[in-house]
């Protein structure tokens, strides 16, 4: 049977949202969790997040050099994350540089493309 306290915080999907919410959107902490783990787990989120794009997108690393980790933490803090693509896209158009990911088409105009058929 469900207790008074499981009705006052919501369904499970509705508790999962919110803990999803805490953790990858700057959201706060839902009921029963302790607020220091979950920060400490958002912000190795945040960093796994930084090095897949710094993995990917090597150019937008370079163009904003040691500031790139913290300015990407703090930019995606309050950002869900969609693909690691949209997210330098986002994050560049942000800053005011240049869309970082390749163009579409590129791949068919590429010489080892042909190769083997």
């Amino acid at each position: 049977m469900i207790g008074e306290s499981d009705r006052a915080t919501g369904t499970l999907a509705q508790r999962q949202a919110a803990l999803v919410r805490a953790l990858v959107a700057g959201g706060d902490p839902p009921a029963g969790f302790d607020a220091d783990d979950l920060t400490a787990t958002a912000h190795g989120l945040l960093h796994k997040r930084a090095d897949e794009v710094r993995r990917r997108f090597p150019r937008l690393v370079h163009a904003l050099g040691s500031d790139f980790t913290d300015r990407y933490v703090e930019w995606a803090r309050t950002r869900p994350k969609t693909t690691t693509t949209d997210d330098a896209a986002a994050f560049a158009r942000d800053l005011g540089l240049p869309d970082p990911t390749p163009k579409r088409g590129l791949r068919s105009r590429l010489p080892w493309r042909s190769l083997g058929r």
